[in-house]
Formats: C-alpha cells, structure tokens, sequence
C-alpha cells in the first residue's frame, strides 16, 4: 500500500478555504512568521537546536517551542539574543 502525502503548501492552500481555519490561522500568523524565520535561519546556518540553543543559553526545548509557534512573552532580549546567534537583524512592527 502506498501512502499519498502532500506537501505543506499544497495542505495549507487546501486548509485555508476553511473560513474558521483561516480565522484562527490569521491570528497566529506573527507568531508563525517568526517561527518560519527562526527555522529558515537556524538551518541555513546549519545548526541544530540544541547548538542554537547553546548559543544563546537555553535549552534545546525552549528552541523546538519557538520553532512550533508555541510560545508566550518573548523577551525582546532574548529575541535579540536569537538574531546576534542567527547572524540577523530583527525588525518589530507594530
């Protein structure tokens, strides 16, 4: 038996005709944006995360909470802390 996948752009596009998916997508997209960013980065810079984590003196779960989008209070330190490590320049807009 072979499974069909799709690709998580294809299931987004899909997922987003769902008007209370859209909804509550829409209101996470900030925190997604900056996870999809600290991702690209982190990977780029061909680190894991626990060597990102060491980095920027965390531990490794507090990275993988980042990365889901799972995450509250963010310090503009610690965010801070994250770009100097990822070799970026964070940008906020309010």
């Amino acid at each position: 038996m072979k499974l069909r996948t799709k690709d998580f752009d294809s299931l987004l596009k899909s997922e987003l005709k769902n008007k209370k998916f859209k909804s509550e997508y829409d209101a996470l997209s900030n925190e997604f944006t900056l996870a999809k960013e600290i991702i690209k980065l982190r990977k780029k810079r061909h680190l894991t995360q626990k060597e990102l984590a060491e980095k920027i003196g965390t531990s490794q779960p507090a990275i993988a909470r980042i990365e889901s989008g799972n995450y509250k209070n963010l310090s503009l330190s610690f965010i801070n802390r994250l770009a100097n490590a990822l070799d970026a320049e964070p940008i906020i807009h309010l």
